[in-house]
């Protein structure tokens, strides 16, 4: 006993040896000045970020706001430790008991350490993401999410093994085998890496973003997330659709969501009837209209007659819309369609009915045909024939 000051104070049962050497006394002070130490570290770790806080409210800057409250649970564990460490002599433990309480405290500080820094990615990504940097290069922007995961995982990966380190875990041994399982592991986890090397070509070539509606394959929706094995796809019906990165990057990708403006395509049909007179106002007509709206992109309109179809004569309207809203483009494209209409209907016309003609021979044969078939008697001998038009 190396502490006659409290051994003349303490009760006699306390002074009896418990496990492991131990002075019970010993062990009810322990919890109590781990207690202690929590409690008062809150309170000066209150009073330092208060302290630092008026300093970093002088800056111009909000990283260091931002930082100072990520910080502020690991704070706290400092001065917990550091206050441990300071009154551990008043234990006055034996030197085998010191060593494990010394060894302890040091692997809680590499935790603290790591835990602050693993608190600090985000914010320093943050920063990253606002830079000028970072506005400027899409590709940049596009790698910090699958940056910050991997900082994390490496932060996580080191702590773990400065913590196990100290403690007295033979780490170079543990490492030695985890490179020699790891071979085993990388064979077994091909399609693992594949997906994480095709996370990484995503973030560096940038086909999509998150919030991007896109088209890969025959799936069409809205990108929600981009992992580091996966990306997932939320459908017009709602339903999530995920797809492994390692295939994505390989797959034809179409991203809507880049789009500096929207085409109109439409094919009107007008009846075989129709004058040139009438053609010519038709076309004036579904220019006219085309130019005068104010989304147009002047140089996307064209109106053409391009020929003579089986049923009726086709007339190719294209033009571009200056808008990226899908939404506003269905609401223009539903008023630009009611205009053609009407555009129509004053030029003394209308549009054409699809056609097919049916023919129905005696015996049981049915044939169909269209309307530019030979109208003469069939090889039956004369069959009759009963000629329909399906509209």
């Amino acid at each position: 006993m190396n502490a006659p000051f409290l051994a003349e104070r303490i009760p006699a049962p306390l002074l009896a040896q418990g496990p492991h050497g131990l002075l019970w006394w010993q062990w009810i002070a322990l919890p109590l000045l781990l207690a202690a130490a929590v409690a008062l570290g809150s309170l000066l770790g209150w009073a330092t970020r208060r302290v630092l806080g008026h300093l970093a409210a002088r800056t111009r800057t909000t990283w260091d706001d931002a930082l100072l409250e990520r910080v502020a649970a690991p704070l706290t564990a400092f001065w917990a430790i550091f206050l441990v460490t300071a009154f551990q002599p008043v234990l006055a433990l034996h030197d085998a008991a010191a060593g494990v309480l010394q060894r302890t405290l040091r692997a809680a500080t590499y935790l603290a350490i790591f835990w602050a820094g693993f608190r600090s990615v985000n914010v320093a990504f943050t920063i990253l993401s606002e830079g000028p940097w970072t506005r400027a290069s899409g590709q940049l922007a596009g790698l910090l999410p699958l940056g910050r995961k991997i900082a994390k995982v490496v932060l996580l990966a080191l702590g773990v093994v400065a913590v196990l380190n100290e403690l007295g875990f033979q780490v170079a041994s543990l490492l030695a085998g985890l490179g020699i399982g790891g071979i085993a592991l990388a064979l077994a986890a091909q399609k693992t890496v594949e997906n994480l090397f095709g996370s990484v070509a995503i973030g560096v070539d940038q086909p999509f973003r998150v919030g991007d509606f896109i088209k890969v394959e025959d799936v069409q929706g809205n990108v929600e997330t981009i992992g580091m094995r996966s990306t997932r796809i939320r459908t017009l019906d709602r339903t999530l659709v995920t797809i492994p990165n390692g295939k994505l990057a390989d797959l034809r990708t179409e991203n809507f969501a880049v789009r500096d403006r929207i085409r109109l395509f439409v094919n009107l049909a007008l009846p075989f009837n129709v004058s040139a007179a009438q053609m010519r106002q038709v076309i004036d007509g579904l220019e006219g209209t085309l130019k005068e709206h104010p989304r147009i992109h002047g140089d996307g309109v064209g109106v053409r007659f391009t020929g003579f179809d089986q049923s009726h004569l086709n007339v190719e309207v294209m033009a571009w819309f200056q808008t990226t809203d899908w939404n506003e483009f269905c609401a223009i494209r539903t008023e630009v369609l009611l205009r053609f209409m009407e555009i129509v209907e004053r030029a003394g016309t209308s549009l054409a009915l699809p056609m097919r003609t049916v023919q129905l021979v005696r015996g049981g044969a049915k044939k169909e045909r269209g309307p530019d078939a030979d109208a003469g008697p069939s090889r039956s001998g004369g069959a009759d024939r009963d000629r329909t038009d399906d509209l």
